[in-house]
């Protein structure tokens, strides 16, 4: 942001060369604006491109050859916002300018960070504690996930009665103390991932020597949390959720979420109306079937609700009168079905669901009674992402592929879970982000 605001400054200053501050105070504050409403425009663009996704660690030359149509898209959007908002309009030779040298200060400052992060400079040694299947679990993370975090693996400290599963080269005697070996391996950060803790044999004492010593002690769920925003079933135990933070549903999130619901939608709404009358034209001349679609889904707090869709599957899809999840290039999908299910138009209607209260934008995916309860059954804490509204978009969508399976099940729970621990507006707003991107490039549709 800073970058692209002292951008707009500089190419005033260039443009007009000794009279800048003159037209910059003829402005008044809104020179101020303008430049913020450029900034927020392209990252905005950026983001939507997939340009702030942590894996993103491109080289130069793709780095710019992804820039060139995030900046397409920034101006596009920065000249529907002059044409808006004609006192933030601040001239096509200053926005050349403007964009030539914002695009060069991104080009320099992502070389800077990414040579930086490879430099090893912001890499941090970990100490596991324990050598199982979590432990195991715990490591395949840290080495397969370094989008998020770099990592130097120090080794694993064994406990007793566990079996291990990690390489036998890694594991590190145990005969001194857990600082000690923390100490001298120059670790920055132990994780606690043993699943058994009970007994005198958990080394409670030297994990409270090594927090007082300004060494990080992170727990295995945490961990999880942190780098993968999953909040695991698997060895979740309650009282982790009971104590922990997060979980936020206070009057003040609850009247700020609906505020943002409701604006977010109506605004699409109206920018995507066109759209939906083009896709419910379409879906009534292929067939002359109807064009929307409602099913019965689960929302907050286990009510049911009837949720609406664009119909993308033959009317006899389930004549058979048993619920069937969806399949890959599923046969039920008609031409028009197959379009708007992978550019996600399908789901355009439920925006009237969100309108009326029903829904929330962002939040778990609303799922059919049928299957929550069989997934309420097998899943353990899968009740758990009723305690909010259930969302048009949310991050199992934009983390996840489309469900179809209880494994399936399991993984995007994990997800909501971390939303529904962690929801927040900056969230709400990263997760539309994540979904325009989704949109773009039809990642996960079905």
């Amino acid at each position: 942001m800073a970058i692209l605001i002292a951008s707009v400054y500089l190419g005033a200053g260039i443009r007009f060369h000794g009279a800048t501050m003159r037209y910059i105070g003829t402005q008044s504050n809104s020179f101020f604006l303008s430049a913020c409403a450029f900034a927020m425009v392209i990252v905005f663009s950026m983001s939507a491109l997939g340009m702030y996704q942590a894996n993103f660690r491109e080289g130069l030359r793709n780095t710019l050859l992804r820039l060139m149509p995030s900046f397409a898209l920034g101006i596009g959007l920065i000249t529907l916002i002059f044409y808006l908002i004609p006192e933030l309009y601040f001239g096509r030779g200053l926005l050349g300018l403007v964009i030539v040298i914002s695009a060069f200060g991104i080009l320099i400052a992502r070389v800077l960070v990414f040579k930086s992060s490879e430099s090893g400079l912001l890499v941090s040694r970990i100490l596991f504690l324990g050598s199982g299947p979590l432990a195991k679990e715990c490591h395949d993370l840290a080495i397969n996930n370094i989008a998020y975090h770099k990592y130097d693996i120090v080794g694993f400290v064994p406990t007793p009665n566990e079996e291990c599963q990690v390489p036998a080269w890694a594991i590190l005697s145990a005969d001194e103390s857990l600082l000690s070996i923390a100490n001298r391996h120059n670790a920055s950060e132990v994780v606690v991932s043993v699943r058994d803790r009970r007994g005198g044999s958990f080394p409670i004492d030297d994990l409270l020597e090594c927090k007082l010593n300004g060494i990080k002690v992170t727990d295995a769920p945490a961990f999880f949390e942190r780098e993968a925003c999953q909040i695991r079933v698997d060895f979740l135990q309650p009282s982790w959720l009971i104590f922990g933070s997060g979980f936020d549903q206070s009057f003040l999130r609850a009247f700020g979420k609906r505020s943002f619901d409701l604006l977010v939608s109506m605004l699409l709404f109206i920018v995507a109306l066109p759209v939906m009358l083009i896709t419910g034209l379409f879906i009534f001349l292929e067939d002359r079937g109807p064009i929307f679609y409602r099913q019965e889904r689960v929302g907050k707090d286990g009510h049911t609700y009837m949720v609406m869709k664009f119909r993308s599957m033959r009317n006899d899809a389930e004549s058979g009168g048993k619920p069937q999840w969806a399949k890959t290039n599923d046969p039920r999908t008609t031409k028009v079905g197959s379009f708007i299910r992978m550019a996600r138009i399908d789901e355009l209607p439920q925006i009237l669901n969100v309108l009326k209260g029903e829904m929330s934008f962002v939040g778990p995916r609303p799922e059919r009674p049928f299957f929550v309860q069989q997934l309420c059954k097998e899943i353990p804490f899968y009740n758990m992402r009723h305690s909010i509204k259930p969302g048009i978009t949310g991050m199992a969508q934009v983390r996840y592929q489309y469900g179809a399976s209880v494994e399936d099940a399991v993984q995007k729970l994990q997800y909501d879970l971390y939303y529904v621990k962690n929801n927040s507006l900056f969230l709400d707003i990263l997760i539309l982000i994540d979904t325009l991107q989704v949109v773009l490039l039809g990642k996960g549709a079905r």
